[in-house]
């Protein structure tokens, strides 16, 4: 299969309200993530990566963020003549969030984009799941199966979020079964969420939910179809995470202070792209201390940085301290300040001898442009 003949699809707004105040003013897709990047840069340059050309991103609210950052397109090369990126207008006022159950309704009202697109093949993904996968294999994987589709997954415990996949698989991966919302502590093959199918068969499965009242693409469309369809899982075996709660976003980010985990999610041969706000290097004060942490470009750095994770344009004063955080662009840590398990949102600013703490496991989040 050659990627030129596949139309990417990207869910901007999956599952917002799991982050809760982090997306109160922005969409999934563009949380601020790992120093430089937005979520939806890794869906995008997957796509880019293995050759994908056209790309539409389906947004239903707060998307303004996510259009300053995809602007047109040409971090990732998708800013074109024919082809490219298109922003798809918001598809229903009555949620603001794109949830587990009205993905036939989203689908359903771009259908007449996905239909004059003359690309064979539809590939569904959302923007809540990070990683780097090499796509191409993906599509070979399709083709030697002779699937109807497939679906790409990971094995470990499923993320709690409303309608998750769980996959029964034979021993040539073709689903066998599948259960949705399984209660369970063992590890399972769950679904990232990347479902690629031919575009002729997602028109008549579109059209078919709507004569019946479908609503949902996993019951209606997917669990429904098992023994009709030759439906196969691609396991994902690289580091990759579903974001499905703050819990899990700080733990992600966490995580890439982790040399195998950056190794894996950055790879030279399929590059990250993002947008490049152009920035002076880090400066570092004297008596300044920095450990284990990834700091972007842009920077004052005058006291204690440890274990964190640190925005463009981020400064902290001498005398303060920042341990096992998330400072995202521009904020400020005032003199003397202290700062353990914190999320810090654009623009905020901790004034002098503030003490903020939460934990590893309930991290305190300080919203967008806030005062302390």
């Amino acid at each position: 299969m050659m990627p030129k003949n596949v139309l990417g699809i990207i869910y901007s707004n999956s599952y917002d309200a799991s982050l809760g105040a982090l997306t109160a003013r922005r969409t999934m897709g563009s949380v601020p993530f790992g120093g430089r990047y937005r979520l939806i840069d890794f869906a995008l340059s997957n796509f880019v990566n293995c050759g994908i050309t056209k790309v539409g991103v389906i947004a239903n609210s707060n998307f303004h963020s996510l259009m300053d950052h995809v602007g047109s397109g040409r971090p990732w090369d998708l800013s074109r003549k024919v082809d490219g990126l298109y922003m798809l207008p918001p598809f229903t006022p009555r949620q603001t969030e794109l949830d587990a159950n009205d993905r036939i309704e989203a689908l359903n009202r771009i259908m007449e984009f996905i239909s004059h697109s003359k690309q064979e093949y539809v590939l569904l993904v959302d923007s809540n799941v990070i990683c780097n996968i090499d796509l191409s294999k993906l599509f070979n994987f399709h083709e030697e199966k002779n699937a109807d589709i497939t679906i790409a997954y990971a094995n470990g415990k499923a993320p709690k979020l409303e309608r998750t996949m769980a996959l029964s698989l034979d021993e040539n991966d073709k689903l066998t079964g599948v259960g949705i919302d399984v209660k369970t502590d063992s590890d399972v093959n769950y679904s990232a969420n990347i479902i690629l199918i031919r575009k002729a068969l997602l028109e008549r499965l579109i059209g078919d939910a709507e004569s019946y009242a479908y609503t949902r693409i996993k019951k209606d469309l997917i669990q429904k179809n098992v023994s009709h369809l030759n439906i196969y899982g691609y396991k994902i075996n690289d580091w990759n995470c579903t974001i499905d709660s703050v819990e899990t976003y700080f733990n992600a980010n966490m995580a890439l202070l982790e040399k195998a985990t950056r190794k894996s999610l950055f790879s030279a041969e399929r590059p990250v792209y993002t947008k490049v706000r152009n920035d002076m290097p880090v400066v570092y004060g004297i008596g300044s201390k920095c450990e284990n942490s990834l700091i972007a470009d842009g920077c004052q750095i005058e006291g204690t940085v440890k274990n964190s994770i640190i925005f463009r344009g981020v400064r902290v004063a001498k005398g303060a301290v920042v341990e096992n955080s998330i400072l995202m662009q521009d904020a400020f840590v005032g003199e003397d300040a202290k700062l353990n398990c914190v999320i810090m949102d654009k623009n905020t600013v901790i004034t002098p001898k503030k003490t903020l703490s939460g934990d590893k496991s309930y991290p305190l989040f300080v919203g967008k442009e806030i005062v302390i």
